[in-house]
């Protein structure tokens, strides 16, 4: 179950989003490229959120649930500091993608869509990243792992703690 969005906790950041709003040519347009800025900003788009950016592009709520609900980049629900994408495409499922799944899911000890107690990491499968002639593929945030294999998952989970200072 999604955690109530307290709006009074995060006036910057949606002054940064009406910000961006601002600059969309025209609002109803702007309903995935606005709702990637609100995930960027707050991490997750939980429904006030949702409601929040309906009302500002004055738009139905519904459209805007069905584009959140739709595309499995968004999520309604809050994700570690590390979101780890693993591809589920055809290339990177051939070359062996499950083993890093199970891999991943066995050193956090947490399953597929699930975060960490830490709040450091959550496990997300996704359709397809893109990026089909490096498969198998993990992407971590925004950075893309190419040709990765199980005994790699260990040293890229160290990896992103370092980052983190952990």
């Amino acid at each position: 179950m999604s955690e109530v969005f307290e709006f009074d906790k995060a006036t910057e950041k949606l002054k940064l989003l009406d910000a961006f709003i601002e600059t969309q040519p025209t609002k109803e347009e702007a309903v995935i490229s606005v709702l990637h800025k609100a995930q960027s900003l707050f991490g997750y788009l939980p429904p006030d959120l949702q409601l929040y950016v309906a009302r500002k592009l004055d738009v139905p709520a519904a459209k805007v649930y069905g584009v959140v609900s739709f595309y499995s980049f968004f999520s309604e629900e809050k994700r570690g500091d590390f979101t780890i994408n693993i591809c589920m495409g055809t290339a990177c499922f051939v070359k062996g993608i499950d083993k890093v799944m199970s891999e991943f899911s066995n050193q956090l000890g947490i399953k597929n869509k699930e975060t960490t107690a830490d709040g450091l990491f959550t496990l997300n499968d996704v359709r397809c990243i893109g990026a089909c002639g490096l498969a198998p593929v993990v992407m971590i945030n925004d950075k893309v792992y190419g040709h990765v294999k199980a005994e790699d998952v260990g040293q890229i989970i160290m990896d992103c703690k370092e980052q983190k200072g952990v």
